[in-house]
């Protein structure tokens, strides 16, 4: 899958203009807040674990940390992450343009926090602003929000 997916999909809410692609790389928290122009914080890092032999996406604050004991309370079962090779075949994008749009059916995904956020697009130089609502309605298969993380407090 690819930015072209992820822009096939947002064309069903009429938003395929809105996902932006920079002329630099996206693929990290930092590079992405730069490409943005947002505190690190506002990117919507995708998270990808295995649980019970499938995909889950926790899409988080960029400078949130998965807390270990939560996750294992959420889940029933210690945080694995991805590998590069299971997040494109489980998820169906490549690590550095993980997101929860386009992605495969079985993938469960979970949210959290702020109001307005910059998830990639599908590829390492995309992304689109969504605010909490508008993320929670067009991601695909969310499972409900969630406290999965450590190290950071919500703003007002």
């Amino acid at each position: 899958m690819s930015i072209a997916a992820v822009r096939d999909y947002f064309a069903q809410f009429g938003m395929a203009d809105n996902v932006l692609e920079f002329s630099t790389s996206s693929a990290t928290v930092e590079l992405a807040a730069q490409a943005a122009g947002v505190i690190p914080a506002r990117i919507a890092k995708s998270l990808s674990f295995k649980v019970d032999g499938k995909a889950i996406l926790i899409i988080t604050a960029g400078d949130a940390k998965v807390d270990n004991a939560k996750f294992k309370n959420a889940f029933h079962t210690k945080a694995k992450m991805l590998t590069p090779e299971e997040v494109v075949d489980l998820v169906g994008h490549a690590v550095g343009g993980v997101c929860p749009f386009a992605i495969k059916e079985d993938v469960a995904v979970y949210l959290e926090r702020f109001p307005s956020v910059f998830p990639a697009a599908g590829s390492a130089n995309s992304a689109i602003e969504l605010t909490c609502d508008q993320l929670e309605q067009y991601a695909q298969n969310v499972q409900g929000w969630g406290d999965f993380c450590k190290g950071w407090q919500a703003e007002d």
